[in-house]
């Protein structure tokens, strides 16, 4: 199913207003939709208000609960995919605050413990140095020392061993030259520092690995109920367990196509080198 940007938040309130209608075609109140496919009325209320988006499962119990036939089922379905993936533009997070995307992101990190991200292009702001973050985000508008600062001090969750973290970069992200050489150099070789903490690893997929398949986004999976996906005009939050489960998969193939421990870190130092060398 395709769709454009604009059709997501309206699509939250075409699924509660035909939900809601097919309830009272089928003569039932909330209370009796809601213990028909067990559900609070509460829960009932709110996703035919849209105080609340539904879950892929709740919206099928809905449907099996009024009989809805597979053809129709199938569309609302597909309405319901739609609900559950969320567009943020990059402008209106220009005009929000590069700050409070930072909050977002650190409320992302403190609810999930099992973290997968997948860096075709580019080192992610947890792994880093304060070099590094400041010429990534020179181009944007606003306070550029309060966001760096604001990125260094989200490194801190890499130390909470209660949480789990899998970097997958192939070598163009290692290689790319976002500061000088001999920054980068420090960059890499931070790399290299971080994969030694006891819940971090640092996969790398070198060139001339056959993938089968090219590295098309950035992306990262928090847990098993969300996923990020970056492009250059904004990102796409899914929340549909196919949507997570399918880039699950596409992470442990890349995964399985990576060097880890010694093999990366003997890989890191020698590109750090490289970089020292002017090579």
């Amino acid at each position: 199913m395709t769709f454009a940007p604009e059709q997501l938040d309206r699509s939250k309130a075409d699924l509660a207003r035909l939900l809601r209608d097919l309830r009272k075609r089928a003569g039932l109140s909330g209370d009796r939709l809601a213990l028909r496919c067990g559900l609070s009325q509460s829960t009932i209320s709110k996703i035919e208000t849209g105080r609340k988006t539904p879950r892929l499962t709740e919206v099928e119990s809905i449907l099996r609960a009024l009989g809805v036939p597979p053809g129709p089922a199938e569309e609302i379905m597909s309405l319901a995919r739609v609900a559950n993936t969320e567009w943020q533009g990059v402008r209106a997070s220009l005009r929000r605050g590069l700050e409070k995307r930072q909050t977002e992101l650190a409320a992302l990190e403190a609810s999930a413990t099992v973290f997968r991200y997948f860096l075709p292009a580019m080192v992610t702001g947890l792994l880093a140095t304060p070099e590094y973050v400041r010429a990534g985000i020179a181009h944007s508008p606003g306070d550029i020392a309060s966001v760096v600062a604001r990125k260094l001090e989200r490194q801190a969750v890499l130390y909470d061993i209660s949480k789990s973290f899998t970097f997958l970069l192939t070598e163009q992200a290692v290689r790319w030259a976002v500061v000088p050489p001999m920054a980068m150099s420090v960059q890499v070789e931070r790399l290299v520092a971080l994969s030694r903490l006891p819940n971090v690893r640092i996969g790398i997929v070198p060139n001339g690995v056959v993938t089968g398949r090219g590295p098309m986004n950035t992306f990262t999976v928090y847990g098993e109920h969300l996923a990020t996906v970056e492009t250059f005009t904004g990102r796409i939050v899914f929340r549909d367990s196919r949507d997570i489960s399918e880039h699950l998969a596409i992470f442990a193939l890349y995964e399985g196509m990576a060097i880890f421990d010694t093999a990366s870190d003997a890989f890191l130092s020698a590109v750090a080198a490289d970089f020292r060398n002017g090579i």
